[in-house]
């Protein structure tokens, strides 16, 4: 799913500051991230609400509402194209591939039809979502499971969208997880796996192929008309939104990247590059400006039972993941308060 339009910066700054002023003023109030949780549950409509942030200080834990847990696994959805991007970027310094090449080196005939050709879409189009692809989810409605092939067969029955325009579309995720198993002979989730899971010691991260089960301990996933969709099959999503993980593990996995532990730092910075995006989307990761005029890094997760948001400042000292266990915010203007309430310096 798409990062927040920039007309959702436009926030209910009232109550950020009011929070803001009570922290400061009261040494026993929580932190005011932890203090605005509660207002997901009552204004934003989700069943509950847990929060994990990690600064140089240590970690801070909060929740809100019941059969929520600070060790549960949930589904991250479209964070998954932060480990993606990250593996090709990898690829990319060594060597293995050219973010310029274009997709039909790798997936020769694959992306045809329509008006839509492989020989003019580079690999970077697909990382910055300016390949005009058709998001193969819009007619899915991200419940159908359907393999990478059959995903983007479905896209290219559809003409693209402008090329070089920012057009976030899941189909570019499902084709890069496919370039990777190309380059590598593996598959994206086991090349994720040995270069960043297993690195990190990320052992509550996985990519569960076809399983429908959650891995214990876990809550349960509700959709957006209550109903329990905890039991799900991922191939709904694949390269492009499949992740399973915990808190702790988003953590750690941002402050790594932004810190400068998974890519050298030519490559971290072309990951941080939006202008092809027009500011809007780097590689798998994209900027909010915060009402402050901070800016956070990260990425956002929707998946039928969970909703994922992984912000952190550019060098990744200090990050926030919280998330929600049902498929969407009600009120828009919450995750912006409360990432401005974590990372807006206070008034002393």
């Amino acid at each position: 799913m798409p990062p927040l339009l920039r007309s959702l910066r436009v926030i209910p700054l009232a109550l950020v500051l009011l929070w803001l002023t009570t922290s400061a003023s009261q040494s026993a109030s929580p932190a005011p991230a932890d203090a605005l949780l509660p207002l997901l549950l009552t204004r934003g409509g989700v069943p509950a609400a847990a929060l994990l942030a990690r600064g140089e200080n240590g970690t801070r834990y909060a929740e809100a509402g019941p059969g929520i847990a600070r060790d549960d696994h949930f589904r991250a959805g479209s964070v998954t194209k932060t480990f993606v991007a990250t593996v090709v970027l990898q690829l990319a310094a060594e060597h293995r591939l050219s973010l310029s090449d274009p997709v039909e080196r790798y997936l020769p005939g694959l992306v045809r039809g329509a008006g839509n050709d492989g020989r003019a879409l580079t690999l970077r189009s697909l990382l910055t979502h300016t390949s005009g692809l058709y998001d193969y989810t819009r007619d899915t409605s991200g419940t159908a499971p359907v393999t990478a092939l059959e995903a983007v067969r479905l896209a290219v029955t559809h003409p693209p969208a402008d090329r070089g325009r920012f057009a976030y579309s899941n189909t570019n995720y499902v084709l890069l997880g496919l370039v990777v198993e190309q380059v590598t002979g593996r598959s994206y989730a086991a090349e994720a796996e040995r270069r960043l899971l297993a690195p990190l010691g990320l052992t509550g991260t996985s990519f569960p192929g076809s399983r429908r089960t959650l891995p214990p301990p876990h809550g349960r996933a509700f959709a957006a008309d209550g109903s329990d969709v905890t039991e799900l099959d991922p191939r709904t999503a694949g390269a492009a939104g499949s992740l399973v993980t915990t808190l702790a593990d988003l953590d750690r996995f941002y402050a790594a990247l932004l810190g400068g532990r998974l890519l050298p730092p030519r490559w971290l910075h072309e990951m941080l590059d939006t202008r092809a995006a027009h500011g809007v989307y780097g590689m798998g990761l994209f900027p909010q400006r915060l009402a402050c005029g901070v800016t956070v890094w990260g990425h956002n997760g929707r998946i039928a039972g969970s909703y994922v948001r992984s912000a952190a400042t550019p060098d990744g000292r200090r990050v926030l993941t919280f998330r929600v266990n049902t498929t969407a915010i009600a009120d828009p203007g919450l995750e912006p308060a409360l990432l401005a309430a974590e990372f807006c310096p206070r008034t002393p």
